[in-house]
């Protein structure tokens, strides 16, 4: 065992120096506990914990409840244990780091188990749910607790949620109607790393007040630690009226940008002339970017946001549809600390605006504009491809080129960690798109990405230069698209689409199947290095025995989030082993459950959240249409072959 142990550290550590070529001894990373988490079944007690990528092949633990050693012997093979119980009284567990044979104190861990009438493989995190609202025409509305991300706030090693509160009547970018206030909020999680589980998890809430309008496009939140001090902060959009944790205001408390109007002659890049009423719009207005305090919710510093508005007209249409289209990420530009990359457009004109935070200011790093490299690159050669246009509802971050540094792919094109362009394909806008190794042996990142132009269908292709591997042309609007390590019968990373039922491996062979894998999202769950279907409120894995989808997990009572994309508020390995958790609200919105597996695994593995790729897709997992996490090493079915 210590010998496997040894080759699966040797091959974390081997991948993270090869490309992407991340400086492991500079870059700035996460102190993380064991995050140790317990969970009650009907005769049994779940316990998980992490295992840190600073351990060593040698490191193996002891499990005590109430004090009394569960375990014979260190345990070496695994960081999920379960033990017999019955009753249902609270009991503290502990997680003892066990170094050359002696019990070393290092990164110990604790997690109260409350008591409980119902076992249930979720903790419950009560919200504090908003108050409804009215509108100026006088329309009711309530909240739902909409996409989440994590950080940890005050250094402990523990993650905290921060959720955003979307509005009932929150609208797409495309359509008119007021909307209720965006609210953030901050909880703890009970039990972890605490000696007592009363009290309440809320800790603050922002309200970005009346001018940022409610919606999938809007407000793209960030959470991480930006400025290297061990506690996480949280960047995003704000206006005049936008209330921080301590409840003071960021610029006129009492300006209310909001449109009721009639645009007479009407643009929206395919029809031209047309009257339209505009409700609720904010199309005027000062326009900041903010960062707050994890600790406490304050605004720390506040800047003018990049690119402004300007005229609304020259995004491409007059009633504020492509002017208001936002994204945003976290990169490492220097290869050593994160960057917020804010960024504005994606159907005509892009910009990305990258920031820092020393702690005290946000200060501008670059700002990439679309329109003068495209002008400047037809000046050089009539025949170049477009950078304005080719971004999607979403975007990925990874060092695609071995530089050590990010780079930014944004749909069908690339943004280098200078602010400068990498390449573009010209296949234009999509609604998902996957960064990761794709082959067994790659030391290189590839990209999946689908298009809605009903030509250009799917591209697989290299992601440091954009060079097509294969292409699937469709004449349909291919609007999801999914990649994940799914049949252990073929090499490498499963790619499909909303265009056929079936799959393509990475030779571009296709499998039809006679049904439709499921395309919004995937999950680590069932404790084999495949990867599950996380959609539609449920888990499900691609049974190729039977050719049928089989049920792991449904989550009762629940309710997943923004229409046919059907995603819970968060999923990322955020306790416990290498699997990962799923955050979902309750149906009625006053909890927040944080669903963990009970299924065993044989398998032993550093959490993901110090793979810096994943780390960085969970960071946007909110943003725009969201997007599964994905690692920067592969991870498969050939892992197991060749390692266990």
């Amino acid at each position: 065992m210590k010998t496997i142990l040894s080759l699966l550290f040797a091959l974390w550590a081997t991948v993270l120096q090869a490309q992407p070529a991340y400086d492991m001894s500079r870059i700035q990373t996460e102190r993380l506990s064991r995050g140790l988490v317990c969970v009650r079944q009907a005769d049994s007690v779940i316990i998980s914990w992490r295992l840190l990528s600073s351990d060593s092949p040698s490191t193996s633990f002891n499990i005590y409840a109430d004090g009394r050693l569960l375990n014979r012997t260190p345990i070496t093979s695994t960081t999920f244990y379960k033990v017999k119980a019955s009753g249902n009284k609270p009991v503290s567990y502990r997680i003892a780091t066990v170094d050359e044979g002696k019990e070393s104190g290092r990164q110990d861990a604790t997690y109260n188990l409350p008591s409980a009438v119902t076992p249930q493989p979720y903790l419950t995190i009560p919200l504090r749910t908003p108050s409804a609202g009215t509108t100026p025409e006088g329309r009711s509305y309530g909240y739902i607790a909409n996409d989440a991300s994590v950080g940890d706030i005050d250094g402990d090693g523990d993650y905290e949620i921060i959720i955003k509160w979307e509005p009932t009547n929150a609208h797409d970018n495309s359509h008119d109607g007021y909307t209720g206030n965006v609210l953030l909020d901050c909880y703890k999680i009970p039990g972890i790393g605490t000696p007592s589980t009363t009290g309440s998890a809320f800790q603050w809430r922002i309200d970005l007040g009346p001018n940022i309008r409610a919606g999938a496009h809007y407000t793209q939140f960030l959470v991480y630690d930006f400025d290297g001090d061990g506690c996480a902060e949280i960047i995003c959009k704000t206006a005049d009226g936008t209330r921080d944790g301590l409840g003071t205001v960021i610029g006129d408390s009492a300006a209310d940008y909001r449109t009721n109007e009639v645009i007479k002659n009407r643009i929206d890049g395919k029809r031209a002339g047309r009257q339209r009423r505009i409700v609720g719009r904010i199309l005027s207005g000062p326009e900041y970017l903010t960062v707050f305090s994890g600790k406490t919710g304050q605004a720390l510093s506040t800047v003018d946001y990049q690119p402004p508005r300007g005229n609304v007209g020259d995004w491409g249409d007059t009633y504020g549809n492509r002017c208001d289209r936002f994204l945003a990420c976290v990169a490492y530009l220097d290869g050593v600390h994160p960057s917020a990359v804010m960024c504005r457009g994606y159907y005509t004109k892009t910009y990305l605006a990258a920031y820092d935070f020393d702690g005290k200011a946000l200060k501008l790093r670059w700002l990439f504009d679309s329109e003068k490299i495209d002008k400047e690159r037809r000046a050089a050669n009539r025949k170049s491809l477009p950078y304005s246009g080719q971004g999607n509802h979403n975007l990925r971050v990874g060092d695609v080129d071995g530089d050590g540094c990010d780079e930014i792919t944004y749909g069908s094109m690339a943004v280098d960690n200078d602010g400068t362009g990498l390449y573009t394909t010209g296949m234009g806008h999509g609604d998902a798109i996957h960064l990761m190794p794709f082959y067994p042996d790659s030391t290189q990142l590839q990209v999946w990405d689908v298009h809605e132009n009903k030509r250009d269908g799917s591209d697989f292709r290299d992601a440091r230069t954009g060079r097509i591997i294969f292409q699937i042309p469709s004449t349909m609007d291919v609007g999801r698209g999914m990649a994940a390590d799914i049949d252990p019968r073929y090499p490498g990373v499963e790619m499909w689409s909303a265009s056929q039922r079936g799959y393509y491996d990475t030779t571009g062979n296709f499998h039809p199947t006679n049904f439709w894998v499921p395309q919004n999202s995937a999950v680590w769950w069932d404790g084999d290095p495949l990867r599950e279907m996380l959609d539609h409120n449920e888990i499900s894995k691609f049974n190729w025995k039977s050719e049928k989808m089989d049920l792991l997990q449904r989550f009762d009572g629940c309710q997943f989030n923004n229409g046919s994309k059907s995603n819970p508020c968060l999923a990322a390995d955020i306790l416990g082993d290498w699997r990962e958790e799923v955050i979902v609200r309750n149906r009625e919105n006053t909890e927040l459950r944080i669903y963990t597996t009970t299924l065993p695994t044989s398998y032993r593995f550093p959490c993901w959240m110090h793979d810096i790729i994943y780390r960085l897709s969970v960071a946007t997992e909110n943003v725009g249409y969201n997007q599964p996490r994905e690692a920067g090493i592969y991870f498969g079915a050939e892992t197991v072959k060749k390692f266990w």
